[in-house]
């Protein structure tokens, strides 16, 4: 597992690209895949070291599999995670086979296994760490899970997007409680169970709470959702 990645300059470009179009998702998976240094291979150890980490790696599932059937989301209980899951998706208007779109646009190298299957698993899950943590899919939201996602990972190139976050949410009328709501996003994903190798297909039909009691999440996040229209707007 021999594989750094660090490309400043390439990063460089594709931050400028998103500070001026937040909702400008490949240049994310750019910015990650240029900087992220040795962050899979840590994440890989961390897998190897749980004992859901291990199935992971062994059985490789494809999670978009499940996430993209909505009338198998729809079916499960009222209050579940999988529900709460739908929900988010529909109210953003996203999709898992979307953001998968959008990594490869944004992506230019092949990973070796099983590098791959972890960031494919970082990727495909990221929406369900929204549901667990309560972050709306809004640039303050998105910067704020980011910093909880850092916090569990230290990747640097999120470091950069939250840098660009904060700096792209500071004129905004709630500022100060825009970069208040970002550290506390960090502080959360300090205290919360370690997810990148949780077996999330196991929690979908269980009651939204239970999975937050299961991962030692706190109660979801209160803020005011900053959307990049109101930025463009500023």
């Amino acid at each position: 597992m021999a594989y750094i990645q660090f490309q400043p300059l390439r990063a460089l470009r594709a931050a400028r690209i998103l500070f001026a179009d937040p909702d400008d998702l490949p240049q994310v998976f750019t910015i990650i895949e240029s900087l992220s240094g040795n962050t899979l291979q840590r994440i890989a150890r961390g897998f190897q070291a749980d004992e859901g980490g291990q199935r992971l790696l062994a059985k490789q599932p494809d999670l978009v599999e499940k996430l993209a059937d909505r009338a198998a989301l729809a079916a499960l209980p009222k209050g579940s995670f999988g529900r709460a899951y739908l929900e988010f998706v529909e109210r953003e208007n996203i999709s898992a086979d979307g953001i998968r779109a959008a990594a490869a646009k944004g992506m230019a190298r092949t990973l070796p296994a099983p590098l791959d299957f972890v960031s494919a698993r970082m990727r495909d899950t990221h929406d369900l760490w929204h549901v667990v943590t309560g972050y709306s899919g809004d640039v303050l939201g998105e910067t704020a899970l980011l910093a909880f996602i850092f916090a569990q990972t230290w990747n640097p190139g999120i470091g950069l997007i939250i840098a660009l976050g904060l700096a792209k949410t500071a004129g905004a009328a709630q500022g100060g409680a825009a970069r208040a709501t970002i550290f506390d996003g960090f502080r959360r994903g300090r205290q919360t169970r370690w997810l990148p190798s949780v077996e999330w297909e196991q929690l979908l039909a269980l009651p939204l709470q239970e999975v937050r009691a299961k991962l030692s999440a706190e109660a979801p996040a209160v803020y005011t959702p900053i959307r990049s229209a109101q930025l463009r707007a500023a």
